[in-house]
Protein backbone atom coordinates (compact mmCIF):
# COMPACT_ATOMS: atom_id res chain seq x y z
CA UNK A 1 0.00 0.00 0.00
CA UNK A 2 2.52 2.46 0.75
CA UNK A 3 4.13 2.04 -2.51
CA UNK A 4 0.88 2.16 -4.44
CA UNK A 5 0.36 5.52 -2.38
CA UNK A 6 3.99 6.78 -3.59
CA UNK A 7 3.77 5.79 -7.03
CA UNK A 8 0.18 7.77 -6.84
CA UNK A 9 2.04 11.23 -5.50
CA UNK A 10 4.92 10.76 -8.28
CA UNK A 11 2.09 10.76 -11.14
CA UNK A 12 0.38 13.97 -9.56
CA UNK A 13 3.34 15.37 -8.99
CA UNK A 14 4.81 14.66 -12.88
CA UNK A 15 1.70 17.22 -14.00
CA UNK A 16 -0.88 16.15 -16.24
CA UNK A 17 -0.39 13.70 -18.97
CA UNK A 18 -1.64 14.14 -22.41
CA UNK A 19 -1.27 11.48 -25.60
CA UNK A 20 -0.92 12.65 -28.65
CA UNK A 21 -2.55 15.68 -28.62
CA UNK A 22 -1.15 18.72 -26.04
CA UNK A 23 -4.30 20.12 -26.20
CA UNK A 24 -7.63 19.16 -26.64
CA UNK A 25 -8.09 18.80 -30.59
CA UNK A 26 -11.09 20.98 -32.14
CA UNK A 27 -11.92 20.95 -35.84
CA UNK A 28 -10.40 23.89 -38.24
CA UNK A 29 -13.38 25.14 -39.66
CA UNK A 30 -14.31 25.32 -35.44
CA UNK A 31 -11.66 27.40 -34.76
CA UNK A 32 -12.13 30.14 -37.57
CA UNK A 33 -9.66 28.18 -40.40
CA UNK A 34 -9.92 27.42 -43.30
CA UNK A 35 -9.15 23.43 -43.95
CA UNK A 36 -7.98 24.47 -47.62
CA UNK A 37 -6.16 27.67 -46.72
CA UNK A 38 -4.54 25.20 -43.84
CA UNK A 39 -3.55 22.65 -46.33
CA UNK A 40 -1.03 25.36 -47.97
CA UNK A 41 1.28 24.27 -44.71
CA UNK A 42 1.64 21.16 -45.77
CA UNK A 43 2.33 21.56 -49.67
CA UNK A 44 4.94 24.56 -48.59
CA UNK A 45 6.74 22.17 -46.26
CA UNK A 46 6.76 18.93 -48.75
CA UNK A 47 7.90 20.59 -51.62
CA UNK A 48 11.26 22.53 -49.64
CA UNK A 49 11.58 19.35 -48.20
CA UNK A 50 11.57 17.54 -51.47
CA UNK A 51 13.46 20.68 -52.62
CA UNK A 52 16.39 20.09 -50.18
CA UNK A 53 15.63 23.02 -48.47
CA UNK A 54 15.43 21.56 -44.64
CA UNK A 55 15.19 17.66 -43.27
CA UNK A 56 11.61 18.46 -41.94
CA UNK A 57 9.84 20.10 -39.10
CA UNK A 58 6.61 19.95 -36.84
CA UNK A 59 4.25 22.23 -36.49
CA UNK A 60 1.43 23.49 -33.92
CA UNK A 61 -1.11 25.82 -33.77
CA UNK A 62 -4.02 26.05 -31.23
CA UNK A 63 -6.86 28.59 -31.30
CA UNK A 64 -9.45 29.55 -28.69
CA UNK A 65 -7.56 26.68 -26.44
CA UNK A 66 -7.95 24.02 -28.51
CA UNK A 67 -5.81 22.08 -30.83
CA UNK A 68 -6.54 22.91 -34.89
CA UNK A 69 -3.20 21.92 -36.53
CA UNK A 70 -0.40 19.45 -34.87
CA UNK A 71 1.34 17.86 -37.64
CA UNK A 72 5.04 16.13 -38.97
CA UNK A 73 7.09 16.69 -42.42
CA UNK A 74 9.79 14.94 -44.01
CA UNK A 75 12.85 13.80 -41.76
CA UNK A 76 13.97 13.67 -38.23
CA UNK A 77 17.76 13.47 -39.55
CA UNK A 78 19.98 15.26 -41.76
CA UNK A 79 20.69 11.89 -43.92
CA UNK A 80 16.79 12.09 -44.19
CA UNK A 81 16.70 8.33 -43.10
CA UNK A 82 14.23 8.82 -40.68
CA UNK A 83 10.64 10.26 -40.74
CA UNK A 84 9.79 13.18 -38.64
CA UNK A 85 7.99 12.39 -35.24
CA UNK A 86 5.68 14.92 -34.23
CA UNK A 87 7.47 14.07 -30.55
CA UNK A 88 11.02 15.18 -32.20
CA UNK A 89 12.99 16.97 -29.69
CA UNK A 90 14.99 20.10 -30.77
CA UNK A 91 17.32 22.12 -29.52
CA UNK A 92 15.34 25.60 -29.30
CA UNK A 93 18.32 28.33 -28.81
CA UNK A 94 16.93 31.87 -27.15
CA UNK A 95 13.42 30.46 -27.07
CA UNK A 96 14.77 28.97 -24.14
CA UNK A 97 14.76 33.03 -22.91
CA UNK A 98 10.94 32.81 -22.49
CA UNK A 99 10.86 29.76 -20.25
CA UNK A 100 13.66 31.57 -18.15
CA UNK A 101 11.56 34.62 -17.93
CA UNK A 102 8.78 32.95 -16.42
CA UNK A 103 11.18 30.98 -13.89
CA UNK A 104 12.26 34.68 -12.52
CA UNK A 105 8.91 35.61 -12.46
CA UNK A 106 7.45 33.06 -10.14
CA UNK A 107 9.81 34.51 -7.67
CA UNK A 108 9.03 37.62 -8.35
CA UNK A 109 5.56 36.58 -7.16
CA UNK A 110 6.44 35.10 -4.05
CA UNK A 111 8.62 38.22 -3.46
CA UNK A 112 12.00 37.42 -3.18
CA UNK A 113 13.05 39.91 -5.38
CA UNK A 114 12.02 43.09 -7.66
CA UNK A 115 12.31 43.92 -11.28
CA UNK A 116 14.24 46.38 -10.26
CA UNK A 117 16.67 45.22 -8.30
CA UNK A 118 20.35 45.80 -9.36
CA UNK A 119 22.30 42.81 -10.31
CA UNK A 120 25.12 43.11 -7.63
CA UNK A 121 22.21 42.11 -5.00
CA UNK A 122 23.05 38.96 -6.40
CA UNK A 123 26.68 39.26 -7.80
CA UNK A 124 28.23 41.63 -5.98
CA UNK A 125 31.11 41.44 -8.18
CA UNK A 126 28.74 43.08 -11.01
CA UNK A 127 28.49 46.80 -9.29
CA UNK A 128 30.75 49.74 -10.43
CA UNK A 129 30.59 48.61 -14.37
CA UNK A 130 32.65 50.51 -16.77
CA UNK A 131 31.25 51.62 -20.63
CA UNK A 132 33.29 51.21 -23.45
CA UNK A 133 33.16 54.87 -25.37
CA UNK A 134 32.31 53.95 -29.29
CA UNK A 135 33.21 50.28 -28.66
CA UNK A 136 36.56 51.29 -27.51
CA UNK A 137 37.45 48.73 -24.60
CA UNK A 138 40.88 51.60 -23.81
CA UNK A 139 38.50 54.21 -23.51
CA UNK A 140 35.65 53.61 -20.52
CA UNK A 141 33.33 55.75 -18.19
CA UNK A 142 31.63 54.61 -15.45
CA UNK A 143 28.13 53.30 -15.90
CA UNK A 144 25.53 56.52 -14.30
CA UNK A 145 23.50 53.79 -12.56
CA UNK A 146 23.02 49.72 -11.87
CA UNK A 147 22.12 47.28 -14.31
CA UNK A 148 18.56 46.30 -13.18
CA UNK A 149 16.58 43.01 -13.70
CA UNK A 150 14.57 44.71 -16.06
CA UNK A 151 17.55 45.70 -18.29
CA UNK A 152 18.69 42.06 -18.22
CA UNK A 153 15.26 40.45 -18.97
CA UNK A 154 14.71 43.56 -22.01
CA UNK A 155 18.38 43.67 -23.23
CA UNK A 156 19.23 46.93 -22.31
CA UNK A 157 21.37 46.41 -19.42
CA UNK A 158 24.53 47.31 -22.07
CA UNK A 159 25.91 43.57 -22.12
CA UNK A 160 26.60 42.29 -25.73
CA UNK A 161 26.47 38.97 -27.86
CA UNK A 162 30.28 39.29 -28.58
CA UNK A 163 29.52 37.41 -32.11
CA UNK A 164 26.87 40.44 -32.87
CA UNK A 165 29.23 43.25 -33.45
CA UNK A 166 32.85 43.65 -34.46
CA UNK A 167 34.10 46.84 -32.17
CA UNK A 168 37.12 45.45 -30.29
CA UNK A 169 34.86 45.46 -26.78
CA UNK A 170 32.24 43.13 -28.34
CA UNK A 171 35.63 40.90 -29.09
CA UNK A 172 36.23 41.12 -25.46
CA UNK A 173 32.45 39.17 -24.59
CA UNK A 174 31.63 35.40 -24.55
CA UNK A 175 29.95 35.37 -28.71
CA UNK A 176 27.02 33.27 -27.65
CA UNK A 177 24.91 31.89 -24.94
CA UNK A 178 26.22 28.29 -26.27
CA UNK A 179 29.50 29.37 -26.51
CA UNK A 180 29.41 30.47 -23.28
CA UNK A 181 28.16 27.51 -21.68
CA UNK A 182 30.04 25.36 -23.24
CA UNK A 183 33.64 26.99 -21.84
CA UNK A 184 32.66 28.17 -18.48
CA UNK A 185 30.73 27.64 -15.25
CA UNK A 186 28.02 29.58 -13.61
CA UNK A 187 30.65 30.67 -11.33
CA UNK A 188 33.67 31.53 -13.60
CA UNK A 189 30.83 33.22 -16.08
CA UNK A 190 30.13 35.84 -13.61
CA UNK A 191 33.71 36.45 -12.91
CA UNK A 192 34.39 36.14 -16.23
CA UNK A 193 31.69 38.97 -17.35
CA UNK A 194 31.75 41.02 -14.23
CA UNK A 195 35.30 42.40 -15.81
CA UNK A 196 34.24 43.56 -19.37
CA UNK A 197 33.49 46.91 -20.21
CA UNK A 198 29.46 47.00 -21.61
CA UNK A 199 28.94 48.53 -24.56
CA UNK A 200 26.35 51.27 -23.24
CA UNK A 201 24.73 52.84 -20.35
CA UNK A 202 22.12 50.30 -18.38
CA UNK A 203 18.91 51.61 -19.92
CA UNK A 204 20.02 53.69 -22.69
CA UNK A 205 20.49 51.09 -25.73
CA UNK A 206 18.53 47.69 -27.17
CA UNK A 207 21.67 45.13 -27.95
CA UNK A 208 20.62 41.30 -28.16
CA UNK A 209 22.76 39.97 -25.37
CA UNK A 210 23.94 37.20 -22.86
CA UNK A 211 21.60 39.33 -19.78
CA UNK A 212 19.51 36.01 -20.07
CA UNK A 213 22.14 33.73 -19.52
CA UNK A 214 22.67 36.74 -15.99
CA UNK A 215 18.96 35.99 -15.38
CA UNK A 216 19.00 32.53 -15.15
CA UNK A 217 21.89 32.58 -12.95
CA UNK A 218 19.41 34.65 -10.64
CA UNK A 219 17.01 31.86 -10.26
CA UNK A 220 19.58 29.64 -9.52
CA UNK A 221 21.04 31.70 -6.67
CA UNK A 222 17.72 32.49 -5.14
CA UNK A 223 16.41 28.69 -5.51
CA UNK A 224 19.93 27.03 -4.81
CA UNK A 225 19.11 24.82 -7.79
CA UNK A 226 20.94 24.59 -11.39
CA UNK A 227 18.27 26.30 -13.41
CA UNK A 228 17.09 23.41 -15.41
CA UNK A 229 15.85 21.45 -12.14
CA UNK A 230 13.88 25.09 -11.00
CA UNK A 231 12.09 25.49 -14.30
CA UNK A 232 11.30 21.50 -13.84
CA UNK A 233 9.87 22.28 -10.64
CA UNK A 234 8.11 25.34 -11.54
CA UNK A 235 7.19 25.04 -15.49
CA UNK A 236 7.55 21.79 -16.45
CA UNK A 237 6.16 19.59 -14.21
CA UNK A 238 2.95 21.71 -13.61
CA UNK A 239 2.34 21.93 -17.56
CA UNK A 240 3.37 18.49 -18.13
CA UNK A 241 6.29 19.60 -20.70
CA UNK A 242 8.18 16.05 -20.59
CA UNK A 243 10.48 16.33 -22.74
CA UNK A 244 12.11 20.38 -22.36
CA UNK A 245 15.29 20.71 -20.03
CA UNK A 246 18.91 21.00 -20.78
CA UNK A 247 20.06 17.35 -21.59
CA UNK A 248 18.36 15.20 -23.92
CA UNK A 249 18.41 11.96 -21.89
CA UNK A 250 20.03 8.53 -23.23
CA UNK A 251 16.92 6.85 -23.80
CA UNK A 252 15.64 9.97 -25.57
CA UNK A 253 18.73 11.06 -28.08
CA UNK A 254 16.83 8.85 -31.16
CA UNK A 255 13.88 11.46 -31.30
CA UNK A 256 16.80 14.32 -31.54
CA UNK A 257 16.24 16.52 -35.03
CA UNK A 258 19.59 17.52 -36.29
CA UNK A 259 19.66 19.54 -39.82
CA UNK A 260 21.14 18.72 -43.29
CA UNK A 261 24.88 18.68 -43.17
CA UNK A 262 25.26 21.87 -45.46
CA UNK A 263 23.84 24.68 -45.06
CA UNK A 264 21.39 25.01 -48.97
CA UNK A 265 22.36 28.30 -49.09
CA UNK A 266 26.05 28.64 -48.44
CA UNK A 267 26.94 24.98 -48.73
CA UNK A 268 28.95 25.50 -45.78
CA UNK A 269 29.11 22.58 -43.12
CA UNK A 270 26.95 23.22 -40.14
CA UNK A 271 26.09 20.99 -37.22
CA UNK A 272 23.78 21.02 -34.04
CA UNK A 273 24.50 19.22 -30.90
CA UNK A 274 22.91 21.86 -27.88
CA UNK A 275 21.63 19.55 -25.70
CA UNK A 276 23.76 16.10 -25.56
CA UNK A 277 26.11 17.10 -23.26
CA UNK A 278 25.67 18.67 -20.12
CA UNK A 279 26.58 22.82 -20.17
CA UNK A 280 28.82 24.36 -17.95
CA UNK A 281 25.69 26.36 -16.60
CA UNK A 282 22.30 25.85 -17.62
CA UNK A 283 22.32 28.88 -19.30
CA UNK A 284 19.38 30.43 -19.25
CA UNK A 285 19.55 32.22 -22.90
CA UNK A 286 20.18 29.54 -24.96
CA UNK A 287 20.81 26.19 -24.30
CA UNK A 288 17.49 24.09 -23.89
CA UNK A 289 15.79 21.40 -26.26
CA UNK A 290 12.04 20.94 -26.13
CA UNK A 291 9.36 19.36 -28.12
CA UNK A 292 6.33 21.64 -30.43
CA UNK A 293 4.21 19.54 -27.94
CA UNK A 294 5.68 20.99 -24.85
CA UNK A 295 6.04 24.80 -26.26
CA UNK A 296 2.71 24.80 -27.81
CA UNK A 297 1.40 24.05 -24.01
CA UNK A 298 3.79 26.63 -21.96
CA UNK A 299 2.19 29.37 -25.30
CA UNK A 300 -1.24 28.50 -24.53
CA UNK A 301 -0.34 29.09 -20.84
CA UNK A 302 0.91 32.41 -21.61
CA UNK A 303 -2.22 33.32 -23.57
CA UNK A 304 -4.32 31.83 -20.95
CA UNK A 305 -2.70 34.43 -18.41
CA UNK A 306 -0.35 32.10 -16.37
CA UNK A 307 -2.45 28.63 -16.05
CA UNK A 308 -3.13 25.76 -18.12
CA UNK A 309 -5.86 22.48 -16.86
CA UNK A 310 -6.07 24.22 -13.57
CA UNK A 311 -2.47 24.39 -12.84
CA UNK A 312 -1.86 27.97 -12.45
CA UNK A 313 2.58 28.96 -12.75
CA UNK A 314 1.89 32.99 -12.92
CA UNK A 315 -0.90 35.23 -12.36
CA UNK A 316 -2.58 37.24 -15.25
CA UNK A 317 -1.09 40.80 -14.16
CA UNK A 318 2.18 39.24 -14.27
CA UNK A 319 1.76 37.28 -17.39
CA UNK A 320 0.57 41.10 -18.79
CA UNK A 321 3.64 42.45 -16.97
CA UNK A 322 5.94 40.25 -18.76
CA UNK A 323 4.59 40.77 -22.66
CA UNK A 324 3.81 44.60 -22.08
CA UNK A 325 6.52 46.32 -24.06
CA UNK A 326 8.67 47.84 -21.61
CA UNK A 327 10.76 50.35 -24.28
CA UNK A 328 10.49 54.00 -24.45
CA UNK A 329 11.58 56.42 -26.45
CA UNK A 330 14.77 56.94 -24.56
CA UNK A 331 16.21 53.91 -25.96
CA UNK A 332 17.86 52.92 -28.72
CA UNK A 333 15.51 50.53 -30.44
CA UNK A 334 17.63 48.08 -32.47
CA UNK A 335 15.50 45.15 -32.45
CA UNK A 336 14.45 45.52 -36.61
CA UNK A 337 18.32 45.30 -37.12
CA UNK A 338 18.64 42.17 -35.35
CA UNK A 339 15.60 40.50 -36.75
CA UNK A 340 15.04 42.35 -40.05
CA UNK A 341 11.14 41.28 -40.24
CA UNK A 342 10.20 42.49 -36.51
CA UNK A 343 9.64 46.52 -37.97
CA UNK A 344 7.65 48.07 -35.55
CA UNK A 345 7.83 45.54 -32.59
CA UNK A 346 8.92 46.54 -29.11
CA UNK A 347 10.65 44.13 -26.26
CA UNK A 348 8.78 43.09 -22.84
CA UNK A 349 10.28 40.91 -20.47
CA UNK A 350 12.35 38.26 -22.47
CA UNK A 351 9.75 38.31 -25.86
CA UNK A 352 9.42 40.36 -28.53
CA UNK A 353 5.79 42.55 -28.19
CA UNK A 354 4.18 43.71 -31.78
CA UNK A 355 3.61 47.82 -31.73
CA UNK A 356 0.56 49.51 -33.48
CA UNK A 357 1.07 50.25 -37.33
CA UNK A 358 2.60 47.93 -40.38
CA UNK A 359 5.13 45.14 -39.69
CA UNK A 360 6.71 42.84 -41.93
CA UNK A 361 4.66 40.31 -40.15
CA UNK A 362 1.32 39.48 -40.05
CA UNK A 363 -0.46 39.81 -36.62
CA UNK A 364 -1.83 41.62 -34.30
CA UNK A 365 -0.56 44.84 -31.64
CA UNK A 366 -0.24 43.01 -28.49
CA UNK A 367 1.37 39.58 -30.18
CA UNK A 368 4.48 38.32 -28.56
CA UNK A 369 6.92 36.28 -29.41
CA UNK A 370 10.75 34.84 -29.96
CA UNK A 371 12.43 32.32 -31.81
CA UNK A 372 15.18 30.12 -31.48
CA UNK A 373 19.09 30.76 -33.91
CA UNK A 374 18.73 26.42 -35.01
CA UNK A 375 15.49 27.51 -36.69
CA UNK A 376 12.09 26.96 -33.87
CA UNK A 377 9.80 29.95 -33.65
CA UNK A 378 6.88 30.66 -31.55
CA UNK A 379 4.39 33.62 -31.08
CA UNK A 380 1.17 33.86 -29.61
CA UNK A 381 -1.61 36.84 -30.36
CA UNK A 382 -3.68 37.35 -27.60
CA UNK A 383 -6.39 39.39 -30.28
CA UNK A 384 -6.71 36.34 -32.10
CA UNK A 385 -6.56 33.70 -28.70
CA UNK A 386 -3.64 32.08 -31.49
CA UNK A 387 -0.68 30.36 -30.18
CA UNK A 388 1.67 28.59 -32.81
CA UNK A 389 5.14 26.70 -32.04
CA UNK A 390 7.40 26.11 -35.42
CA UNK A 391 9.99 23.40 -35.07
CA UNK A 392 12.61 23.24 -37.87
CA UNK A 393 16.48 22.05 -37.30
CA UNK A 394 17.22 25.20 -39.57
CA UNK A 395 20.52 27.00 -38.21
CA UNK A 396 21.70 28.42 -41.57
CA UNK A 397 19.67 31.99 -43.34
CA UNK A 398 16.81 29.82 -44.15
CA UNK A 399 15.24 30.14 -40.41
CA UNK A 400 14.33 33.48 -40.81
CA UNK A 401 12.76 32.52 -44.33
CA UNK A 402 10.47 30.06 -42.42
CA UNK A 403 9.50 32.51 -39.68
CA UNK A 404 8.13 35.39 -42.52
CA UNK A 405 6.62 31.72 -44.46
CA UNK A 406 4.69 30.21 -41.59
CA UNK A 407 3.58 33.73 -40.55
CA UNK A 408 1.81 34.02 -43.77
CA UNK A 409 0.63 30.39 -43.76
CA UNK A 410 -1.38 30.28 -40.88
CA UNK A 411 -2.53 33.97 -40.43
CA UNK A 412 -4.03 33.26 -44.35
CA UNK A 413 -6.05 30.15 -43.20
CA UNK A 414 -7.72 32.26 -40.75
CA UNK A 415 -11.42 32.80 -41.80
CA UNK A 416 -13.09 33.79 -39.01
Amino acid sequence: MRKLLLALALMLCAGPAFAADPLPRATPASLGFSPERLARIASTMNADIARGQLPGAVIAIARRGKLAYYESFGHLDGARSRPMPRDAIFPIASMTKPLTGVALLTLLEEGRLSLTDPVERFFPGMANRRVAVDGNPENTVAALRPITLTDLARHTSGIPYGARGTTAAHRLWPGSSGTSAREYTATSFIEKISTLPLLSQPGTNWEYSLGIDVLGLVVEKLTEQRLGAAMDQRIFRPLGMRDTGFLVPQAQRGRYASPLPQDPTTRQPQSVEVGLTQPGYDCGGGCAVSTAADYIRFAQMLLNGGQLDGRRVLSRKTVEEMTRDHMHPGIANNLTNTEGNMVNWGFGLTVAVRREGGSGLLGSPGMFSWNGAYGTAMWVDPKEQLAVVFMASTPGLLRQYYRRVINALVYGAIVD
